[in-house]
C-alpha cells in the first residue's frame, strides 16, 4: 500500500447525516424556542474542543397536503458529498435546509444530546415583513418525539488532519487579547457559546440586539468581557429600526480616528472594502475563507491572521454587517484578517 492509499484509507468524512429526535422542547423568552435534540447516533457528533460557533444543517421535512410531515430521504453520504446527494432527491420529499448554530452539546452522557436556540419570528412593527420559513415554523409545532436530520461534524475526523478544514467554526482569534463581539438574535447562539468558552486572560465587548428585553438571557464567561444587551422594543417607548442600535454600540466602543492596539503603524484608514450586494449575494468574510488577493490587499499583507492582539465577530441581518464591515475596515483601519463577517440572513427574505 502506497502513502497515499494509507492516507485515504485512514481519513474520516468530515460530516455525517445524524437522524435525531426531539427530546424536549423550552421557551427561553418572547422569541427564543431551545429544542434538545438527542440520538445515540450523536456519539460520532462533534469537533475538537469547544462547538464555539459551530454551524449544523437541518433538514426540515416538507408537509403532504393534510399537514403531516412527509418522511425524510435516508442519507447515504456518498463520495460526491451530502449537499449534492441531497441536490439530486426528489424536491417533493427532501425537504428545505437551515443553518443553525449548536448552543450546547452533551456529547458524553449516556444519551448524548445538543441543544439548539430557534428564533421564532422577525416580525416588528412599521418595518419589514418577513415570512417566517420552515424551520421557524417546524420549530412552532416541536414537540419531544419528532425525528429531523442534523448534517454535522463526524467527531472522528476531529483525531485526523481534515479537522483543520471543517467548515461550520468561524471564530479563530489567534493570538488576540481583545474581542469584540457583535450580532443581532440570530447570532445569540453562536456568541453565548463563544462567551462561555473564552479564556480568563481575554477583554472586550459583547453587543446583543435582540427584538425586546425579555429576549436577555443570562449569559456568563470566564472573560473580563463586558456584555450589553440591546432591546429594540416597546420598552423605551418606541420600536428602533433593526440593527440600529448595535451599529451605535460597536461605534462607541471602536471610535475614529485611530484605535490604539489595532490600526497598523502608519496609523492610517485601511481600504475601502470590496462591495457585496446583499440583496443578491451572501455577505461572508472571514480570515479563514480570504482569498489570497484578499489577504494582499489588506493592511498587512505579510502578517497571517490571528497575528495581532484585537479580533472580531461580527454576524447577524447583511445589510447592517456590511454597514459595520465599511466602518471597521475603511473608517477605523482594522486589519480585516482579523475580523469575521457574517450575513446571517437578509431582512424581507424568509429565513429560518
Amino acid at each position: 500500500m502506497t502513502i497515499r492509499d494509507s492516507v485515504s484509507a485512514t481519513t474520516e468524512p468530515m460530516t455525517l447525516a445524524f437522524e435525531v429526535t426531539v427530546s424536549s422542547v423550552q421557551e427561553l423568552s418572547p422569541n427564543f424556542r431551545r429544542i434538545t435534540f438527542g440520538g445515540y447516533c450523536l456519539r460520532d457528533f462533534g469537533v475538537r474542543g469547544d462547538t464555539l460557533d459551530l454551524r449544523i444543517k437541518l433538514m426540515i421535512p416538507s408537509l403532504a397536503e393534510d399537514g403531516t410531515e412527509i418522511p425524510l430521504p435516508v442519507f447515504e453520504m456518498a463520495e460526491a458529498g451530502w449537499y449534492r446527494e441531497w441536490l439530486a432527491m426528489d424536491p417533493a420529499v427532501k425537504g428545505s435546509m437551515r443553518t443553525y448554530t449548536v448552543r450546547q452539546a452533551r456529547l458524553d452522557e449516556v444519551y448524548p444530546e445538543i441543544d439548539v436556540d430557534f428564533v421564532m419570528h422577525f416580525d416588528e412593527p412599521g418595518h419589514a415583513q418577513t415570512k417566517p420559513g420552515p424551520a421557524a415554523n417546524w420549530a412552532l409545532n416541536a414537540k419531544p418525539g419528532d425525528a429531523i436530520t442534523i448534517i454535522g461534524p463526524n467527531n472522528r475526523a476531529a483525531h485526523c488532519f481534515t479537522a483543520e478544514i471543517y467548515s461550520g467554526i468561524e471564530w479563530r482569534p489567534g493570538l488576540a487579547q481583545r474581542v469584540l463581539l457583535a450580532g443581532d438574535e440570530t447570532a445569540i447562539p453562536a456568541i453565548s457559546a463563544i462567551l462561555e468558552s473564552l479564556p480568563h486572560y481575554m477583554t472586550g465587548h459583547a453587543f446583543l440586539e435582540v427584538p425586546e428585553a425579555g429576549d436577555f438571557l443570562e449569559l456568563t464567561s470566564p472573560a473580563d468581557v463586558e456584555i450589553t444587551w440591546l432591546a429594540r422594543g416597546a420598552s423605551i417607548g418606541r420600536s428602533r429600526p433593526h440593527g440600529e442600535l448595535l451599529r451605535e454600540a460597536v461605534r462607541k466602543a471602536v471610535p475614529v480616528p485611530g484605535w490604539v492596539g489595532i490600526k497598523a503603524a502608519d496609523g492610517g484608514a485601511g481600504p475601502e472594502p470590496e462591495d457585496v450586494n446583499v440583496d443578491v449575494d451572501i455577505l461572508w468574510e472571514t480570515p479563514t475563507r480570504m482569498e489570497t488577493a484578499e489577504i494582499q490587499a489588506t493592511k498587512n499583507p505579510d502578517m497571517p491572521s490571528g497575528a495581532m492582539p484585537f479580533y472580531a465577530w461580527i454576524a447577524g441581518e447583511a445589510a447592517v454587517i456590511k454597514d459595520m464591515r465599511r466602518y471597521l475596515v475603511r473608517d477605523v483601519g482594522i486589519d480585516r484578517k482579523q475580523v469575521a463577517f457574517m450575513g446571517y440572513w437578509r431582512q424581507g427574505k424568509a429565513e429560518g
